[in-house]
């Protein structure tokens, strides 16, 4: 069988199928994956370069700091729902980690020349002046797990705002107190604006933020635990619940709790953020803000693709958003 044979079965153009046989651009990935298909099932020959795989999406991990970045479970979700999306429409997913806005740059210069068609930016660690200088002109990149105002691309991110609004107005309306913070050491774009949820929910209740009592704990498990062991060893009396901005926080200051004896859920009650596996089995297990992580992935990868190929772009700020899980530490 012929190539314009092919074509007519197809109801493409030769041009299309001309293109897709020899591994050149002009054709969408569906399309190009369809021609090698009914090609193979024919036994016409295709190019090399057609023959060895799909375009590239890349997922590049920055990790500015790495202090975030360190709970597999929650990124290898979100990953999946990356690579998923992405094989079904054809495109094989390429995991990069950078530790440098420099080295960032230079990847997404260098891939887009090599022809990737397209990068997703795992920002979770980034702030404005990292993103600012980032070269965005010739495929398309959409950033993921975060948003900026000067940003001109694509973002998807969690409504943290909202996550923690509801989870400081539970713990308000079950308690009846002021709730504490346990806030993150490190300068998240994320944890800001968890901030922001936990003084609106403050301020509808008619309570003052100056009321609340807020511990600044390094966003990991140990380091979360010795902070907490140490403003406990300081003589502090904790406040009777506590929201945090993520899971690690709140397990680490959990573990800080019961070493001094205190009783969770009867004198402490906890609230994380992210809804890991591991919340499930604290001693007793952790309440959390659910985030979907798989589904965080997939909507980003979706987006990405439909932002391939297009002339006319107009970026956009998604907003997946999250629900409240109660376990025992309430």
């Amino acid at each position: 069988m012929t190539a314009k044979e092919l074509a007519k079965i197809l109801g493409l153009s030769e041009a299309s199928v001309s293109f897709a046989l020899n591994g050149k651009p002009g054709v969408s990935t569906k399309t190009r994956n369809r021609v090698l298909e009914e090609a193979e099932k024919y036994g016409i020959q295709v190019s090399r370069k057609a023959a060895t795989g799909r375009a590239a999406i890349y997922l590049i991990y920055y990790k500015k700091h790495g202090a975030v970045l360190t709970d597999s479970t929650f990124f290898s979700e979100l990953t999946e729902g990356v690579e998923e999306e992405c094989a079904r429409e054809g495109y094989r997913v390429n995991i990069l980690n950078v530790y440098t806005v420099e080295d960032l740059s230079r990847q997404l210069e260098e891939l887009a020349n090599q022809g990737a068609a397209g990068f997703l930016v795992l920002g979770t660690e980034m702030h404005d002046e990292d993103f600012a200088p980032l070269p965005f002109c010739k495929v398309p990149v959409l950033l993921l797990d975060n948003h900026f105002l000067s940003s001109r691309v694509d973002s998807v991110r969690i409504n943290n705002v909202d996550g923690a609004y509801q989870a400081i107005n539970y713990l308000i309306r079950k308690l009846k107190t002021v709730p504490g913070y346990l806030h993150s050491s490190y300068p998240i774009t994320n944890f800001d604006e968890r901030m922001e949820g936990f003084q609106k929910a403050l301020r509808h209740n008619g309570m003052s933020i100056s009321n609340a009592l807020i511990h600044h704990l390094a966003p990991s498990i140990d380091g979360a635990c010795g902070d907490m062991r140490e403003i406990l060893n300081q003589g502090e009396t904790p406040a009777r619940c506590y929201f945090a901005d993520n899971d690690q926080i709140a397990i680490g200051a959990m573990r800080a709790f019961r070493e001094k004896g205190y009783r969770i859920p009867g004198q402490i009650s906890l609230i994380g953020f992210d809804d890991i596996q591991m919340c499930n089995y604290t001693e007793p297990p952790l309440s959390s803000v659910h985030v979907p992580k798989y589904h965080l992935g997939l909507v980003a990868a979706e987006r990405l693709i439909r932002d391939i190929g297009q002339k006319d772009y107009y970026a956009v700020n998604i907003e997946v958003s999250t629900n409240l899980v109660l376990r025992g530490s309430i």
